[in-house]
């Protein structure tokens, strides 16, 4: 089967195809009976689809993908939540941690605000790395293979 044939037969079955190309198809096919029969296939499909009609969902179907989706998004505004409650703690605590180091009058603001700074940095990466490894660990396709 030639590429010519197939598009001349899509072009045929779409009703697309023009006076030129239909005489060449219809030469095509009362030469060859190979094509021809799948020329008649594809006519059977092409019907068979167009008789076709899609079910519509149930509305017990539509309000469980409503609820996925808002479980989705309320979930991934929680992680966010909890992501940003974490970083307040964990900045707090390390504030408090260096309470002694910031309230030294020897050193300048600068440095203070530098480790101060580098502190928050901190949280935050540590907070998304254990997020990461959580949402990794939740949905690795492949935990149970070793490597």
């Amino acid at each position: 089967m030639n590429e010519r044939f197939i598009y001349l037969n899509e072009r045929y079955l779409s009703g697309e195809i023009t006076a030129e190309e239909k005489e060449e198809f219809e030469k095509m096919i009362s030469n060859n009976p190979e094509l021809k029969k799948e020329f008649e296939d594809q006519k059977k499909v092409s019907e068979a689809l167009k008789k076709m009609k899609l079910k519509n969902p149930e509305a017990e179907v539509w309000d469980a993908y409503w609820l996925g989706i808002y479980n989705r998004i309320e979930r991934g505004l929680a992680w966010i939540i909890i992501s940003i409650g974490a970083i307040i703690v964990l900045s707090y605590s390390i504030i408090e941690s260096l309470q002694k180091f910031l309230e030294d009058n020897s050193i300048s603001p600068i440095m203070k605000f530098g480790v101060l700074i580098l502190a928050v940095g901190f949280v935050i990466l540590i907070v998304s790395l254990i997020r990461e490894k959580i949402f990794k660990a939740k949905r690795d396709k492949y935990k149970e293979i070793q490597r």
